[in-house]
């Protein structure tokens, strides 16, 4: 996807360090397939919008194939 967003459901946040700059590895998959293939996104700690926690539905913003925003999705939309 070069542009647009994409619904999925968080499986895992990780935080790493890289040279002590802290990024976090955001683990999802589809919400149409739950037991399908999990994916991995690595992102910065700014590209997060609210608390995540596993299980709950997100959208991803991509730019040019990459996630660039993780957004927790709110219960009316």
């Amino acid at each position: 996807m070069l542009k647009g967003t994409r619904s999925a459901i968080l499986r895992k946040v990780q935080p790493v360090s890289i040279h002590g700059q802290i990024s976090w590895d955001v683990y999802f998959n589809d919400p149409e397939q739950p037991e399908g293939a999990i994916e991995m996104a690595r992102v910065g700690p700014e590209a997060v919008e609210g608390q995540l926690e596993p299980g709950h539905r997100i959208t991803l913003t991509y730019l040019l194939g990459s996630v660039t925003a993780v957004r927790r999705d709110t219960p009316n939309g």
